[in-house]
């Protein structure tokens, strides 16, 4: 049999979010996401370190979106798969003193609609068994979370990302998503927070064996600003300060008669 054409571009959501899968497992799952993603307008899939792609399985159940699986980008880790992108939503059902707070998928469009026109959006997606993790929430701009029945609150991948888009697709017309530099992207973020983290442990501001816990509270802080490019550029300025001023101290000296 014949298979159709893939259409190039159909918009049929409107905001044309980026698929990120970390270690998806199962390739019948991959298929079924690739389909959804056609079903909603979505074009581009990133992959993190995931099982066979292209397999017969994934195949079969992408049907005619199986050119959609073709195209999949590869990526070894999480942040080289956001590198380029500027807002970023991690879906956790999962919550803690260390995670952030995440929005209800009600708010999700609300919140995406507020980028800046060209800036890219990426919708992550963590693994069929275990979900995504802490750090990995973490490295995300924000989080989002679909509501289930607590006794019963696992989604199939699939599903999770065709409830996503779907609720996505319900809001306004279509925007454009053509790279741009209003608001720095993820690469850039983790530049500066990878700096952060050099002088906030020399100084022993941060814990040494377990820097992150303080890091990721900085990190929502910073995300949740939402900054624009002349504000990134303002703190990168004063990181950049902070460590040139820094550079020949050897630490803290000791206060007379503390141990």
């Amino acid at each position: 049999m014949m298979r159709k054409p893939f259409p190039e571009y159909t918009v049929i959501a409107p905001l044309l979010p980026v698929i990120v899968l970390v270690e998806p497992q199962h390739s019948g799952n991959l298929g079924m996401v690739a389909r959804a993603m056609a079903n909603f307008g979505a074009r581009e899939l990133r992959l993190v370190n995931p099982c066979d792609h292209l397999a017969g399985e994934a195949r079969k159940f992408a049907l005619h979106a199986a050119p959609l699986l073709e195209a999949a980008t590869l990526f070894p880790d999480l942040p080289a798969a956001l590198h380029d992108l500027h807002l970023t939503i991690a879906t956790t059902r999962r919550s803690g003193a260390h995670r952030e707070v995440p929005l209800t998928l009600a708010d999700l469009p609300g919140r995406v609609s507020r980028r800046a026109p060209g800036e890219q959006v990426g919708l992550v997606f963590g693994r069929e068994d275990s979900g995504l993790t802490s750090d990995e929430v973490a490295a995300c701009t924000g989080a989002v979370t679909i509501p289930t029945d607590p006794d019963f609150a696992s989604l199939n991948l699939a599903q999770a990302v065709a409830i996503t888009l779907y609720e996505l697709s319900r809001e306004g017309e279509a925007v454009g998503m053509a790279a741009s530099g209003e608001r720095p992207t993820q690469g850039e973020l983790e530049e500066l927070f990878a700096q952060m983290e050099t002088i906030l442990t020399r100084i022993a501001f941060l814990h040494p064996v377990r820097p992150d816990l303080r890091m990721n509270r900085l990190r929502r802080i910073h995300r949740k600003a939402a900054l624009d490019r002349r504000e990134f550029n303002l703190l990168r300025s004063l990181w950049d300060q902070l460590g040139w001023s820094i550079r020949d101290w050897s630490g803290r000296k000791k206060v007379k008669g503390q141990e």
